[in-house]
């Protein structure tokens, strides 16, 4: 394996890491093992979702879309967001058979908890790092995810050109 290759699959096996590590399950784990204030994780996606959409309407079918599951999963997750007083429903002035969803007061608290938390284990995990490492690291990373997530939205249907020089 020639080593641009091996990189790569360097940084496969450390993103299916990270995916493990950010999963619900463990998250919580964590949180309880810390004694931070227990914080349902599914709840924390919808939180997460909307709080990334500001400014811009968001209905179930965009929390849908965010989170990857079907409508009805969403509703369900959204209910219960409201439920727990994170998210309120309005009706949509400009049609009156959508909903949008707001966060409230306590969902921007929560969110702002849970920001608090993932940022204190980031920081902890890159404890032994020089200020210009973790700047390096960021830049980077910040790259590669827009790169990915470009990958990820373009239309299916839309072909790949690639130069052929």
């Amino acid at each position: 394996m020639d080593p641009e290759a091996k990189d790569v699959a360097a940084i496969e096996r450390a993103m299916v890491e990270i995916r493990r590590l950010q999963t619900r399950r463990t998250l919580a784990r964590i949180s309880t093992q810390r004694s931070e204030a227990r914080v349902d994780p599914t709840l924390t996606a919808v939180v997460d979702a909307l709080e990334s959409h500001t400014g811009t309407p968001c209905t179930v079918s965009t929390i849908a879309t965010a989170l990857g599951v079907d409508q009805p999963r969403a509703s369900r997750l959204v209910a219960r967001a409201v439920e727990a007083g994170l998210v309120t429903r309005t009706a949509d002035q400009l049609d009156a058979r959508r909903t949008l969803l707001t966060l409230t007061r306590t969902g921007t608290q929560h969110a702002e908890a849970v920001h608090h938390f993932r940022r204190t284990l980031f920081a902890e995990a890159l404890a032994g790092w020089s200020p210009r490492q973790t700047a390096t690291f960021a830049r980077l990373l910040t790259r590669f995810v827009d790169s990915y997530t470009e990958l990820a939205t373009d239309d299916a249907d839309t072909p790949r050109h690639t130069d052929q020089h």
